[in-house]
């Protein structure tokens, strides 16, 4: 029976190893693959939007698809009450123009949210602490189809209002 036994053990140590190597797989990708990044010092931006929609802290900040950064931190302006958005740019893309415009953009049709820049042409480049004062706030699908829908309605109603006194004399 000690033999049973020792089989039986090697097969629980085996199944929990697996267990735990699946959720360290999960773990890593539920963290788009990545791991943090220590030695590339970075340096932080602010952007203003109106509306974030479903945007997170540690979503991607891209230019061109390319990925120069992440959000770190999303604030409420209650003077304004304006999303305030700090973006943290790695070094190693280079020097942002100042005049570069920030939008919120979806990763295809219901993916996730992320901020993507349009690099201007300003020589000053963004600094640590500065504003980007250009901005897009996020195109929310549920607003558009709610536009979409209602809007062609109202058209079709006022089209065939303005047939019906057109037809009469």
């Amino acid at each position: 029976m000690s033999a049973s036994k020792t089989r039986v053990d090697i097969a629980v140590g085996l199944f929990l190893l697996l267990a735990f190597a699946t959720l360290m797989a999960l773990a890593v990708s539920s963290t788009n693959g990545r791991l943090p990044v220590i030695d590339d010092a970075g340096y932080r931006v602010i952007a203003r939007f109106n509306n974030i929609s479903e945007l997170r802290v540690r979503a991607p900040v891209k230019i061109g698809g390319v990925r120069v950064g992440e959000i770190a931190d999303i604030q409420l302006d209650p003077q304004t009450f304006e999303a305030v958005v700090t973006l943290e740019l790695r070094r190693s893309a280079g020097e942002i123009p100042a005049d570069s415009s920030a939008g919120i953009f979806t990763a295809g049709l219901l993916g996730d949210r992320y901020v993507g820049i349009t690099p201007g042409g300003d020589p000053e480049p963004l600094g640590d602490g500065d504003e980007m004062l250009l901005t897009q706030s996020a195109v929310v699908l549920e607003e558009m189809i709610s536009k979409f829908i209602f809007g062609n309605a109202d058209d079709k109603k006022s089209d065939s209002n303005d047939a019906s006194e057109e037809n009469t004399p």
